[in-house]
């Protein structure tokens, strides 16, 4: 008995953690990253071989996030799972610069994150 209470538990906490949700500081960071890219109107943002405005990229973001938030805890993850890539293709997103160049989405968010986070 007490090793099936103990796998009870277990598999509760597995699917609490599952559906674990950002708390109201990590979902204000996540936001302020959305904002972050929404700003920077000479950016295209590249999705799967096609670039979108700003604009575009932070309401893709936004949907996204309501979608599949719950799989995430941290801004960091927020990138790493769903600003990153697609999902359906596993294909990176890029931030393409008025210049020309590229950089993949999660440096461009990362290196964000990490300004936001400097004192």
């Amino acid at each position: 008995m007490r090793r099936r209470t103990l796998l009870l538990g277990a598999l509760f906490a597995a699917a609490s953690a599952a559906t674990a949700a950002p708390s109201p500081a990590e979902q204000a960071r996540i936001q302020r990253l959305i904002a972050y890219v929404e700003a920077q109107t000479t950016i295209r943002f590249v999705r799967n071989g096609s670039a979108y405005s700003s604009k575009d990229a932070a309401k893709f973001l936004r949907r996204k996030f309501e979608k599949m938030g719950e799989h995430v805890t941290t801004a960091q993850q927020f990138i790493e799972q769903i600003a990153s890539k697609s999902s359906t293709t596993g294909e990176a997103y890029l931030i393409r610069f008025p210049d020309g160049r590229q950089v993949p989405a999660a440096r461009f968010l990362g290196d964000e994150l990490a300004r936001m986070d400097r004192p």
